[in-house]
């Protein structure tokens, strides 16, 4: 999530449960008491290894936020999230393009990165952005506000991604839209393979409605919207996981874990 510092990674490690890459392993007390009506993700997830992958100025050599802004449609007037905000490159580019009548939220899940952007925010005087700390289970987004959610290069991170979706999906407004930015591999090694992404998206009822290559930026973008079949409550959401052969299946469902 694009951090800053050692300490914020060691944090952010602390934060996410995890110690390496790991499947979540335990009982239901290594998780979060508000993801435990939640299926686990059957997955490794990826632990943060760095602060950033490049310097802001290399990125916009690559037009990256140019180029991903412009293919989300983003607008003035809009209001956006920011998830895994981190030190707030996608934040205040985002403000830039909504402009004075837009708004701009930045999440992250640690105390001190949100700390730091919020100075950030303070001392280059963005009075169109506001700072929000969330959890690994939920965003803590309020509902119906957005026109579009951005999660950058962080969904791999996410332990706890039917919660936290599950938690996102009443974020949005009746049009608004979930932008991903993720590279091409293994959860494991900093990525999600796109069906994977697809399948835990739809797993809490959102669809895909586009996605297209984006190599100079790092990955491929999936756009997913609202979609007209949310699960009823969190006990019937049906993980995924990747298959040996490729694609994805369902992941047989137990009682509980003990």
């Amino acid at each position: 999530m694009k951090r800053a510092g050692a300490v914020l990674l060691l944090a952010s490690l602390a934060a996410l449960g995890l110690s390496g890459c790991n499947r979540l392993a335990g009982g239901e007390g290594n998780r979060p008491a508000d993801a435990r009506d939640f299926p686990r993700a059957d997955r490794p997830v990826a632990p943060i290894i760095s602060t950033h992958w490049a310097t802001e100025e290399q990125r916009d050599r690559l037009h990256e936020a140019q180029e991903v802004m412009n293919w989300a449609r983003v607008q003035p007037g809009m209001t956006v999230a920011d998830i895994g905000a981190g030190e707030g490159y996608y934040t205040v580019r985002l403000a830039r393009r909504v402009g004075p009548d837009g708004r701009v939220l930045a999440e992250d899940i640690v105390g001190e990165v949100i700390e730091a952007l919020g100075r950030r925010v303070t001392r280059e005087n963005w009075t169109n952005v506001s700072v929000k700390l969330g959890t690994p289970e939920n965003p803590k987004l309020p509902e119906a506000s957005f026109d579009r959610v951005f999660m950058v290069h962080m969904y791999h991170e996410i332990a706890e991604p039917y919660a936290f979706l599950w938690n996102l999906y009443p974020a949005l407004k009746p049009k608004g839209e979930v932008i991903v930015l993720e590279s091409n591999r293994p959860t494991e090694n900093h990525g999600t393979p796109p069906e994977l992404l697809r399948c835990e998206f739809a797993a809490v009822g959102f669809v895909e409605v586009d996605s297209a290559p984006r190599p100079s930026s790092g990955g491929y973008l999936a756009r997913f919207i609202q979609g007209a079949s949310k699960p009823v409550d969190p006990g019937r959401i049906v993980a995924c996981r990747l298959k040996r052969n490729g694609g994805v299946e369902p992941v047989p469902q137990t009682k509980k874990d003990e």
